[in-house]
C-alpha cells in the first residue's frame, strides 16, 4: 500500500490450490482413461473430472476474489462476475464462525441491502478475521475521506 487515498488491498485464491485441483483433474482423467473396461466407473471418475476442471478454471478465471481501495469493495459474484460495491452500500463485514462435531468453519461475510458475499479462507488466501479487520479499516478510512457538506 501506498498512501492512504491510494491504498487497495487484494485477496487472492492461493496458486498452491489451484495446483492441487489441477493434479487432481489430472489424477481423475487419468482414472477414468485407465478404467475404461469399467464404464459406470468412467462416468464417475469423468464427472469428477468435470467437477473439479470447472473448479480450477473458477480459480484461473477469477483468482482475485476480494479486492477494496478507498472508494469500493470489488466482489466475485457468480461464477467469475466481478461487483464493485461502493462503500455507502455495504451494510456489514463481520466473520461467521461455526462448530460443529469435528467441524469448524469460518466464512468472511459482506453483506449489502440485496446480498450476501462469503469467502472462506481458500478463497482469501489468509485468515478471515484478517482480511475482516483490513476490510473495516479501509472501509473507516473511506468514511473520512468522504467530502462533508459545508456546515
Amino acid at each position: 500500500m501506498s498512501d492512504d487515498t491510494g491504498a487497495e488491498r487484494r485477496w487472492r485464491v492461493p496458486r498452491a490450490h489451484l495446483a492441487l485441483k489441477a493434479a487432481a483433474v489430472a489424477a481423475f482423467a487419468a482414472v477414468a482413461a485407465l478404467s475404461w473396461h469399467d464404464r459406470p466407473f468412467v462416468v464417475l471418475a469423468t464427472v469428477a473430472t468435470a467437477g473439479l476442471a470447472a473448479l480450477a478454471l473458477r480459480d484461473v478465471v477469477a483468482p482475485v476474489r476480494v479486492a477494496a481501495d478507498a472508494a469500493a469493495v470489488t466482489v466475485v459474484s457468480g461464477y467469475a462476475r466481478r461487483r464493485r460495491i461502493p462503500w455507502a452500500e455495504v451494510a456489514a463485514i463481520r466473520v461467521d464462525e461455526r462448530r460443529r462435531v469435528l467441524l469448524h468453519t469460518r466464512l468472511l461475510e459482506i453483506e449489502t441491502a440485496d446480498d450476501l458475499y462469503l469467502f472462506s479462507l481458500y478463497d482469501l488466501g489468509e485468515d478471515v478475521a484478517d482480511a475482516a479487520a483490513e476490510l473495516e479499516r479501509l472501509r473507516a478510512r473511506a468514511v473520512d475521506l468522504e467530502p462533508r457538506p459545508p456546515q
